[in-house]
């Protein structure tokens, strides 16, 4: 569960402490506090995609999407006029300033779960919306319940990005010792095996991070990493990427109102 409601051949990208441009990547990236004075992208988090049971707790529902709720909530941000971007797209925006379509809005699940693939994938494809799929690897070809590695292939070759949400979901900020080789780079290297391309992109299990893991996810290759709803930090933005879960039962003008209200 995560803790609110609401890649390779790339070098390290880091900031200086005078806050001045560092050369990283064949790059020159802006300072954090050019990056943290642009508006943020909404960017929403959904987990399993189903219909409640008699048997889900209070809490669990809040993870827990309907399908028709996702349904509606894909309708209205087409109607609404929203365009869905990517991470490359984003990363491009923080570091270089470049233009993003009108309304932008990224869609991102967590966890592996099928039902992302059979139920959200469909629903995305009638509106011609992408999306982020942070794949635990633990998780793969552990049917009924999850993806098959010949699904997240099919997402990634139909445009959709997949990114590294660990091998099984431990905290980020609890690692020691050949944890960063279990959790994060074998899994890397799954994911790499899996689509045949870089993993760029990373999201903490829990949308846990303390400020001393951030190098260490930064010296992988991640040009962004994603947490939930807390402040991005203001030292390495671009490691502490927002997002907000869409809670399970929300009404529509609650989904509206959320995605207008929590990001700035």
């Amino acid at each position: 569960m995560k803790k609110h409601l609401f890649s390779l051949g790339f070098v390290g990208l880091f900031f200086a402490a005078s806050g001045a441009p560092v050369q990283g990547g064949g790059a020159s990236i802006p300072p954090p506090s050019v990056i943290m004075s642009k508006k943020e992208v909404p960017i929403l988090c959904y987990h399993q995609i189903r219909d409640w049971k008699a048997t889900d707790s209070k809490v669990s529902k809040d993870y827990i999407m309907p399908p028709g709720d996702l349904k509606a909530q894909l309708k209205m941000l087409h109607d609404s006029g929203y365009h869905t971007i990517l991470p490359d797209q984003l990363y491009a925006y923080y570091t270089k300033g470049a233009a993003l379509p009108s309304k932008p809005i990224m869609l991102t699940f967590d966890d592996t779960d099928e039902d992302q693939y059979t139920v959200a994938w469909p629903e995305m494809k009638k509106y011609g919306f992408k999306g982020v799929f942070f794949i635990m690897t633990v998780s793969l070809n552990r049917q009924p319940h999850y993806m098959t590695e010949s699904q997240v292939k099919e997402l990634y070759a139909a445009g959709n990005v997949i990114g590294s949400h660990t091998w099984d979901h431990h905290r980020v900020d609890r690692y020691a010792g050949k944890d960063w080789e279990v959790q994060i780079d074998k899994p890397t290297k799954k994911l790499e095996a899996v689509t045949g391309a870089p993993i760029r992109y990373f999201a903490y299990p829990f949308g846990i991070w303390k400020r001393p893991v951030l190098p260490e996810i930064r010296k992988r290759g991640f040009l962004m990493s994603f947490q939930l709803a807390d402040k991005m930090d203001p030292t390495d933005p671009l490691m502490t990427v927002r997002r907000i879960i869409v809670g399970g039962g929300w009404s529509l003008k609650t989904f509206s109102t959320a995605i207008n209200r929590d990001f700035h």
